[in-house]
């Protein structure tokens, strides 16, 4: 593979990271760019991966001709679609080969280095993922408004909820109301429910913080939705565990604030994750066009630089 390049793709609905490597294993640059969800918009789709992709090649000092000398591992959201994936795998794109997998599947690669094992994902949404000797368990992941517990839409979502019913005067009311109230600078229940009818998932998200904030100062409101939600993603882990007992590490926006509410048996099977989900594209890259670890330490005694990131 002499000559060529790599490029791992970890690409979602705000944003598309792009990582790239040298045949000796040397991470020579990084791009980031736009929604690369295809489920979406697969034209926008496509114009951020490539996007994506110059923008590390800019950084490595780098032709964009070079795209056509790159294997390129691609995890993308919205592509567990079949008929989403058939699209991606019809593009017409200007790399060497593509080798298209989900980006749950990119960031169990990541976090386990490549080898088999399982990750729970909290960020926006939420949802778990195994791989197992081949055969990969997808779970969750049904949007915030029919599921997702436990990822921050859901959580802002839901600290919606209860906090109208407060001041609607059929909830019970904590401190996490007023916050609520002063986040959204509203005073009555109506100006609320004007901001928020038909906001999308990020809208919600960016609420969640706000809840476990109010969660650290044991408010009731904000420590009973963490409880549901956590409980969801313990149920989510016990369901992994049925299917494979290797690996299992937490990932993703909420992660290092969720874990502690976790059950105990679930959290005393967490190991921490190994890397991002961008490096977990780009063992995709190595491992589907043949090339090993060992394969790149031979070249790097050869030639120079290290294989480690």
């Amino acid at each position: 593979m002499q000559g060529h390049y790599f490029i791992g793709i970890d690409g979602g609905g705000s944003k598309c990271k792009a990582l790239l490597q040298n045949h000796n294993g040397e991470i020579i640059g990084e791009g980031l760019s736009g929604s690369a969800n295809p489920a979406t918009d697969l034209s926008l789709a496509q114009h951020s991966i490539v996007n994506a992709c110059e923008l590390a090649l800019v950084q490595a000092q780098l032709s964009p001709d070079v795209l056509a000398l790159c294997h390129v591992g691609m995890g993308l959201a919205g592509v567990n679609l079949p008929s989403i994936k058939q699209k991606m795998l019809q593009w017409q794109h200007p790399f060497a080969t593509v080798h298209l997998t989900t980006d749950l599947h990119i960031a169990c690669l990541g976090a386990h280095g490549g080898q088999d094992g399982s990750v729970i994902i909290s960020g926006t949404g939420s949802s778990a993922f195994s791989v197992l000797n081949g055969q990969q368990l997808i779970l969750g992941g049904h949007g915030f408004t029919a599921g997702d517990k436990g990822g921050g839409a859901w959580i802002g979502l839901s600290a919606t909820r209860r906090c109208l019913e407060a001041m609607d005067g059929i909830g019970g009311y904590s401190p996490l109301v007023e916050s609520f109230k002063q986040q959204l600078a509203c005073n009555d229940a109506t100006a609320v429910a004007e901001i928020v009818n038909g906001a999308p998932a990020i809208f919600f998200a960016g609420l969640a913080p706000l809840v476990i904030a109010a969660a650290e100062q044991k408010d009731p409101i904000a420590m009973s939705i963490l409880r549901e939600g956590a409980d969801y993603l313990s149920q989510l882990a016990r369901r992994l565990f049925i299917f494979s007992d290797k690996n299992l590490s937490m990932i993703g926006g909420l992660a290092k604030q969720l874990e502690p509410w976790l059950a105990p048996d679930v959290q005393a099977k967490l190991s921490k994750a190994l890397h991002e989900p961008d490096y977990g594209a780009l063992l995709l890259a190595q491992q589907q066009t043949g090339v090993t670890k060992a394969d790149l330490l031979i070249q790097k005694t050869q030639e120079g630089p290290v294989y480690e990131r």
